[in-house]
């Protein structure tokens, strides 16, 4: 899904919009629009930190960019890494590098994939009140994971969605789920006729 909404893969059928733009027919404004972070984090290797950081305000046409970088080092503590090249980053490194360079613009609408990964406890907690804070000030995040309780944490709906099926849709508030726990509910959720048979799930959050 986060691939059909970034103009990445086409949908079978059906139709796409984001921001208002037709993703089938101008994929790239989509992605100009809009802040990402893959699951698998790949900055280029050859790049250093703060080389990477600054290509992705030049090709975002951001100006004094320097300083926002600047800061995006010292809000993940990695400062003393920003001249290390990026393949010589860890995974918590790089994943915090991914993370800065999709809100380096601070888009409306950013689509993340696992957003806690690599990360240590100390460093999610605090993702975790920044994507708060971004919602509360009028940001909308599309978040996918497998950690369900990252949901209940963040989210203010959630989606599910089991064998390419989207099952449950509704808000985190919704009466249904109120003293649930969220990992119960699923499991519940796909072991129901129809749904119980074995295969991989993919339970998606957006806020």
């Amino acid at each position: 899904m986060i691939k059909m909404l970034t103009g990445q893969i086409k949908p079978a059928s059906g139709s796409l919009r984001v921001h208002g733009v037709n993703v089938l027919e101008d994929p790239i404004r989509v992605r100009e629009l809009i802040g990402i972070i893959p699951e698998q984090e790949t900055p280029p290797s050859f790049l250093t930190a703060e080389e990477y950081l600054h290509f992705i305000a030049k090709i975002r046409k951001m100006e004094q960019y320097e300083a926002i970088c600047d800061r995006w080092f010292e809000f993940f503590d990695f400062k003393a890494q920003k001249n290390s090249l990026c393949k010589d980053l860890s995974r918590g490194t790089r994943q915090k590098l991914m993370f800065a360079q999709a809100f380096l613009h601070e888009p409306e609408l950013a689509i993340i994939d696992e957003p806690l990964i690599n990360l240590d406890p100390v460093m999610q907690r605090k993702v975790k009140d920044f994507l708060i804070g971004y919602v509360k000030n009028g940001g909308t995040i599309f978040i996918s994971t497998h950690i369900l309780e990252i949901a209940k944490q963040i989210c203010t709906s959630i989606g599910i969605i089991y064998k390419g099926k989207l099952v449950y849709a509704g808000r985190v508030d919704d009466p249904v789920l109120q003293g649930r726990n969220f990992e119960e509910f699923f499991l519940e959720l796909v072991s129901r006729p129809g749904y119980s048979d074995t295969g991989s799930s993919t339970p998606i959050q957006y806020a």
